[in-house]
């Protein structure tokens, strides 16, 4: 979609109604492009426990509590 300055002022609930289509607005001063304004992307929320990160180390030898245990020792423990 393409708005003029006075689009801007005028027919606010048109260019928002065209963000809310996901489309990209032109904002046009004296016929030429000043900018461009873009819908925001919604926030995708997912669970922790699915993030690659979690269980990278799957083969290790300890568990995870044998792990903890030997990295709070104290420092003449280890």
């Amino acid at each position: 979609m393409k708005a003029s300055i006075v689009d801007l002022r005028y027919k606010t609930a048109d260019i928002l109604k065209a963000l809310d289509r996901n489309e990209s607005v032109s904002v046009m001063y004296h016929g030429k492009i000043k900018g461009i304004i873009k819908p925001v992307k919604e926030k995708s929320f997912s669970k922790v426990k699915d993030h690659p990160f979690f269980a990278m180390n799957n083969d290790a030898e300890q568990s995870v509590l044998q792990e903890l245990e030997t990295l709070r020792k104290p420092r003449h423990a280890l």
